[in-house]
């Protein structure tokens, strides 16, 4: 899954079979602590599933599940209510109880969780308004910018991506990732196409680094 942008997951479901005779701990209502809000839209789908799964005593458990320098990787599925861990957030939003990660409170605080089907593809979302410290440099957010509007959309018809790791003095630091890792064309891609684009764009900017580690490429999309 992407950056702070809005993402989309699929719940897994756990085993029904698990033991549910411990009781639910006290509850804290999600009107109270501004974490998450789900929308009519997703907690009707949630207790759409539950109710497919014939599932009870169900918590949703919801966390960040891998943070990158320009984004957050979302998770999301249920489990039982019994597997509440200590440090989990507990809150309850239209009769459904929702276990938000410890660790993940601060950068989930303000989130909306919606459903959205879109007739193509429906999966749940995550609109977050909170950003990785990177992001809060506004040379690397426009930095970021170019990146998902110029480059990243040219390079994925070969099934390549390029993120951004880093900004420091003027000097832009990249990973390459799919068809771009290992390919043959990688140096001139981040010469000619890459640090060309950002250096028009963002003045500040003279250099781009490419530490991506190309003999680990394992689907280049051109071998030189």
């Amino acid at each position: 899954m992407h950056p702070s942008s809005p993402s989309a997951v699929s719940p897994h479901v756990a085993d029904p079979r698990v033991d549910t005779a411990l009781p639910l701990p006290s509850v804290t209502d999600a009107s109270d602590v501004a974490v998450i809000r789900a929308t009519e839209a997703a907690t009707t789908q949630i207790a759409r599933i539950l109710d497919a799964e014939e599932l009870t005593e169900q918590a949703v458990r919801v966390a960040i599940a891998e943070r990158s320098p320009t984004g957050f990787q979302y998770q999301l599925e249920f489990c039982d209510q019994s597997e509440r861990k200590p440090t989990d957030l507990v809150l309850e939003q239209d009769a459904l109880v929702f276990f938000i990660a410890g660790d993940s409170v601060d950068d989930l605080r303000g989130t909306t969780l919606d459903y959205v089907d879109t007739g193509f593809s429906a999966g749940f979302k995550f609109d977050n308004p909170n950003r990785p410290k990177l992001l809060e440099d506004p040379i690397a957010e426009r930095v970021h910018r170019v990146l998902q509007d110029q480059i990243n959309p040219g390079v994925a018809s070969h099934g390549g991506h390029v993120q951004l790791l880093d900004v420091k003095e003027g000097t832009v630091y990249v990973r390459l990732g799919g068809g771009c890792q290992g390919c043959g064309q990688a140096d001139s891609t981040v010469k000619d196409g890459i640090q060309t684009a950002i250096c028009a764009a963002v003045p500040e900017i003279h250099t781009v680094l490419d530490v991506t580690d190309h003999a680990a490429g394992t689907n280049p999309y051109f071998q030189g």
